[in-house]
């Protein structure tokens, strides 16, 4: 289904009924990146699928405000206003997980559980972040310049992607496929606006969060298992899971692993 929220179609999935379990994939990605976890999710849960503004089946605007982290976290919220969801839990991949906990932290009763897979509270020193901001805004022209094919070439052959290079071939193209049906405007307007470089740090609000939290990282990723093990000592409730063998994507890399950790998280 689409979604209008002000003026901007969200292209949004709805599978089953039960206890809602929303679920926000990370850059480049799409709904269609959870599809193989869904059948170890299914049938115990409503699960809620959001094509994240200038990704998937949603609308890519030209204009940047509408990609501005803040924007589109109340986006999320509308579209929950909107199918009638007061109280759910919340799965965020990358650059989902960065925007799933802005969710908690700005909107904590309507949350009850968190799970964050490879991903990070921000950036914590000022001066970090003015680094990252010029490198996405490097990386947005590179996009514009060179086009949507260079630039897919370009991000899978990236250190953090090392690991999905082991998994089968038809994943492999499927990812591939996947990424080729997002845009320009797009992924260059998600950088500007959504980056690690602009968005808000966490890092000391993570105190705040009360709700139960699962870190999930791939062992084989080594920079955000060391994230997740800083995130587990200023969180009031979390636990860490260090999956054997997975990198950055563990859900496309060990499907059937993440569905039952999480469904064992879940059902506490």
């Amino acid at each position: 289904m689409y979604i209008d929220v002000k003026g901007i179609y969200y292209n949004v999935r709805v599978v089953g009924e039960g206890e809602p379990l929303i679920f926000l994939h990370g850059f480049t990605g799409s709904i269609e990146n959870w599809d193989v976890i869904l059948p170890y999710l299914k049938g115990h849960y409503q699960l809620i699928f959001i094509d994240l503004i200038g990704h998937g089946g949603s609308d890519s605007p030209s204009e940047i405000i509408r990609y501005q982290f803040l924007n589109i976290r109340d986006d999320v919220i509308t579209i929950l206003d909107q199918l009638k969801i007061q109280d759910a839990s919340l799965i965020g991949y990358s650059m989902g997980g960065r925007l799933a906990l802005s969710l908690i932290v700005e909107y904590p009763k309507r949350f009850s559980k968190l799970v964050l897979e490879s991903s990070s509270p921000g950036i914590e020193k000022l001066v970090e972040r003015e680094e990252r901001k010029k490198a996405d805004e490097k990386l947005a022209k590179f996009i514009e310049q060179d086009g949507l094919r260079k630039f897919v070439d370009y991000w899978e052959n990236i250190s953090l992607f090392e690991s999905q290079r082991r998994i089968e071939d038809n994943k492999r193209k499927f990812l591939h496929v996947q990424r080729l049906k997002n845009n320009v405007v797009g992924l260059s307007n998600s950088l500007r606006g959504m980056g690690t470089g602009v968005q808000p740090s966490y890092w000391n609000q993570l105190h705040e969060v009360k709700i139960p939290v699962l870190l999930l990282c791939g062992e084989l990723d080594q920079k955000f298992c060391m994230i997740a093990e800083k995130m587990a000592t200023l969180l009031t409730n979390a636990e860490i899971k260090k999956i054997n063998r997975a990198g950055h994507a563990i859900h496309m890399e060990q499907p059937e692993n993440f569905g039952k950790i999480v469904s064992v998280f879940l059902s506490r």
